[in-house]
């Protein structure tokens, strides 16, 4: 079996896994009705390989729709002040030593 096959499965059902899932479900189907002579459930199987198809469409069209570009927020005021810190109001206190 080819490397890269299981690396592309498993990327296809992370990615969408209920079209992979009837993808997989349809062409078994039609596998089975087309080697057994059973052409309604091949008919089914290709029927659920196109929903399939068609739901991947549309998941893949509904994420590329671009977004309307975000207003950028004016600020007035700087982020941080342009000045240092201010020093502390009082001195620490230091003990007097008694001699």
């Amino acid at each position: 079996m080819n490397a890269a096959l299981p690396r592309f499965l498993k990327s296809a059902y992370r990615k969408e896994p209920l079209p992979a899932f009837l993808i997989t479900i349809g062409v078994v189907n039609a596998v089975i009705g087309g080697f057994g002579d059973r052409w309604s459930l091949f008919a089914i199987g290709l029927g659920t390989v196109g929903v399939a198809i068609a739901l991947r469409w549309w998941i893949i069209s509904q994420k590329r729709q671009p977004e309307a570009p975000q207003p950028v927020a004016q600020h007035y005021l700087p982020y941080h002040s342009s000045n240092s810190e201010l020093p502390p109001l009082s001195a620490p206190k230091q003990r007097r030593r008694r001699e």
